[in-house]
């Protein structure tokens, strides 16, 4: 193997342990193979352009583009022309799946789910840094250098882990440059010998071969000293990186309150969270819970409310934090005539559960948790201080049970005008038919609860829309309008619409993000789980406070006070149902049981009976594009070793059992004979038609240095086949597959290891394949020469060739 040939293979090899370090932040090891596919062919590539030769630059410019054609394979292959080719539509497509993984992760606790975002990011970030390793150590032979974004590629992962990247890891991304920084060091001294300066302090070893220097600078010293460098810096540098937080419905979010009565709070955009949440192939529990309240379809677990719209997507303000009230300040606007019960909740987290905001029955009165936790107050949140989180938490929750009548909604008075001015604001970017379609849909609507209602009944029934996990993602004020357009979506799309809508008509407005009350267990306790997650609008009323409204259809439950066509007086027989059949599951564990029939109707009992979230209809990576991978990768990993494995068939067909006539025999002999001079030839001793077969053995032995015992295989062989050749009548030898082998041990005995890994993964003989090959399309030509009117069409070819060439 050549010196280059090393290097690429140390370059590749040191991308993909310093690659693992990435390993215990994401699901699952399979991307690490499929980046190990797309640097073998960079790899692959970029040693045949060295191999014409080109220059460097271009070099790096036929890898980068490769690169780039792979990537548009795997990941956008239905956005490609032709399926490969990156066009305008395909480079969009790239680039929005960059943008959703950077959301995801900022979303999602470690390990998070492979997501099509994360997976590109992940791929094609060691990909990338695999190329600019080669280029470094190989194109430009300086491996030295190559440790930079090795270390950079560490670094990220040991930074993001916050811990998980173990000893292991770092190890492993050592060994891989170090054993670049070797490879690089026996080139350099292969092409130039040994370096003079001074007495060498070590006598024969790897070691002095190395080295082989005093006082003097060598390559191999500085690089050594490189070497040592970064890996100083990687084992520092991650202790100087933040680790990145995550996490709105799994994972650590961006809660950075510190001291008491400081800090702020900044919420991340859920978007992409939920709709991998609701497309999970497995209902993955996050929490359970107990609680008193009559009515458990009603005890939605609020996260934090996101009330500011920016136009490109709706988010948490930045609030002021404080410490965690002993008993929590009564709800903004709620007033002393609306009815209220307080009921008490005990929620205990899963420990795969990890974010920073705990999740609250709204409104809380009252939290008992143990860590370090702030409390804001605008969105009454509990966001984890100091790295704290919701893993494993345990924690009971006095909340209130707010009932208001439609009456009282409809009766509600004016806001204050400071909240009006914050929660009606929309970003300029809007555009016009939003607040068109608010007007047409309220139209008729004597005060803003019957303009609420209007909306909510408009999405969840009335509107024609279609409840759909699949659908693109989108937050912004074209994203509204698309909804607003087509029709289709999940519960973002639906909240974020409902609110920005309920601004334009001037009642103030925010989306609240959390869990629907999940499944009801056989013990009592019900069940959250990832399917659970769920998006909802708020609307502010002055005397109720803020209000949940259930715009998504098939989804949570539609609350009891919007409900219009329900006469006032009646109220009392409205709740009467709800109690009933709340009462009935601790009987019987089943959810539907538990379900009011309207909901049930509707198909909202449970994430079961959720035709968007429990069959998710996202089908994966297409076939074709699977199919390809799959076919480049075999590609990858069999050519390489296809001299290989023609060699071992060879060598079975030779030495395998044959026929019993006379003319088996003799093609037995010859066939062991043919098997004695390629393993010669794998071993370096090409073969010499000229000579006898006698001859041609003793020079085996000779130059292959065999031992007696297989000299004297050798020789007896050669006899055999002197007696096929020359006999008046031949006579059949016994044991000639064992002279074979015996002969073939001898060789490997006697030659060094590398000579030994040659001849196994490159022998020599194969290019009788191509010789084989060459002489079939010979016989094939001059068959197809013979043929008559061959001669016609081969010029009507020729013709054609002209005219296109």
């Amino acid at each position: 193997m050549s010196g280059r040939a090393r290097l690429a293979l140390c370059a590749y090899a040191a991308t993909l342990l310093a690659a693992g370090a990435l390993i215990p932040l994401v699901d699952g090891v399979g991307w690490l193979v499929q980046a190990a596919v797309l640097l073998g062919v960079q790899s692959g590539v970029g040693a045949l352009a060295r191999r014409v030769p080109l220059a460097r630059t271009l070099t790096i410019g036929v890898q980068t583009l490769v690169t780039l054609l792979l990537l548009t394979l795997v990941f956008v292959r239905d956005h490609a022309l032709f399926g490969v080719l990156p066009g305008p539509e395909a480079l969009m497509r790239l680039g929005e799946l960059l943008v959703a993984g950077g959301e995801d992760v900022g979303t999602y606790a470690i390990p998070a789910p492979m997501t099509d975002g994360i997976k590109l990011m992940v791929v094609g970030g060691v990909v990338l840094i695999g190329l600019a390793v080669d280029a470094l150590a190989v194109t430009f032979r300086s491996a030295a250098p190559a440790g930079l974004p090795l270390l950079a590629l560490y670094s990220v992962a040991a930074g993001l882990s916050d811990g998980g990247a173990s000893w292991l890891w770092f190890l492993l991304a050592a060994s891989g440059y170090l054993l670049l920084l070797l490879a690089e060091g026996r080139d350099r001294l292969s092409q130039w010998g040994r370096v003079f300066g001074g007495a060498a302090r070590n006598s024969g070893g790897l070691a002095d071969g190395l080295a082989g220097v005093g006082g003097g600078s060598s390559p191999v010293r500085t690089g050594r000293r490189i070497g040592v460098l970064a890996l100083g810096i990687a084992l520092v540098a991650p202790l100087a990186l933040p680790a990145l937080d995550s996490g709105l419905l799994g994972g650590k979010g961006p809660g950075n309150g510190r001291g008491s009565g400081g800090g702020t709070i900044s919420a991340v955009n859920p978007l992409v969270s939920l709709q991998n949440n609701l497309n999970q192939p497995d209902n993955r529990e996050v929490m359970t819970y107990r609680s008193n309240i009559e009515n458990p379809q009603s005890l939605y677990l609020r996260i934090l409310a996101l009330d500011e719209f920016n136009g490109s997507e709706w988010r948490s303000s930045t609030r002021r934090l404080t410490d965690v009230p002993d008993r929590l300040p009564q709800p903004t606007g709620l007033g002393r005539d609306v009815s209220v019960t307080e009921v008490r909740t005990n929620i205990s987290a899963s420990r795969s559960y990890q974010q920073t905001y705990l999740p609250l029955p709204y409104p809380a009165s009252e939290v008992r948790v143990g860590g370090r936790w702030r409390y804001e107050p605008e969105g009454r949140t509990l966001v984890g201080d100091d790295g704290q989180t919701t893993r494993g938490a345990q924690y009971e929750v006095g909340s209130l049970v707010v009932e208001p009548t439609a009456a009282q909604l409809a009766a509600a008075g004016p806001p204050p005008e400071e909240l009006v001015r914050e929660y009606t604001q929309v970003p300029g970017s809007l555009p016009g038919v939003v607040a068109e379609t608010a007007e047409q849909v309220t139209e008729g609507a004597s005060n803003a609860y019957e303009q609420a209602v209007k909306l909510q009944d408009w999405f969840a029934s009335d509107g024609g829309f279609t409840y759909d996990t699949t659908v693109t993602s989108g937050t912004g004020s074209s994203a509204i309008a698309r909804f607003l357009r087509d029709r289709e979506g999940f519960c973002i799309h639906f909240s974020f619409s409902m609110a920005a809508m309920a601004r334009t008509l001037g009642i103030p407005a925010r989306v609240a993000v959390g869990f629907t009350p999940g499944t009801m267990k056989a013990d009592g306790a019900i069940s959250v789980g990832l399917r659970d997650a769920h998006a909802w609008p708020e609307l502010y009323f002055e005397g109720v406070g803020w209000t949940r409204f259930e715009p998504t259809p098939s989804r949570g439950s539609t609350p009891s006070w919007t409900r219009p066509e329900v006469p006032t007086d009646s109220a009392s027989d409205v709740a009467q149902p709800s109690a009933d059949t709340s009462a009935e599951p601790s009987a019987a564990p089943s959810a539907e049981d538990s379900c009011p029939p309207q909901l049930r109707q509707e198909g909202g009992c449970g994430p079961s009976q959720e035709p968007g979230a429990a069959l998710p209809t996202d089908r994966g990576t297409p076939a074709g594009t699977v199919l390809l991978v799959v076919l480049a990768a075999v590609l990858v990993l069999v050519l390489p070793l296809s001299p290989l494995l023609w060699r071992t068939r060879a060598r079975n067909r030779r030495l395998g059992s044959g026929g019993r006539t006379p003319a088996d025999a003799a093609a037995r002999t010859l066939a062991a004979w043919r098997e004695i001079s390629d393993e010669a030839w794998d071993h370096g001793i090409a073969p010499d038609e000229s000579l006898t077969p006698r001859k041609a053995a003793a020079r085996i032995v000779r130059l292959g240095r065999l031992d007696t015992t297989a000299a004297e295989a050798v020789h007896r062989i050669a006899g055999s086949v002197e007696q096929v050749l020359y006999a008046p009548e031949p006579r059949p030898s016994a044991g000639l597959a064992e002279d074979a082998l015996t002969a073939r041990a001898g060789l490997r005995a006697s030659a060094g290891r590398g000579a030994r890994l040659r001849a196994t993964l490159l022998p020599r003989s194969s290019v009788r394949v191509v010789w084989a090959v060459t002489e079939r399309r010979t016989a094939l030509a001059e068959r197809w020469a013979g043929r008559p009117g061959a001669g016609r069409w081969t010029a009507r070819l020729r013709r054609l060739t002209r005219q296109h060439g």
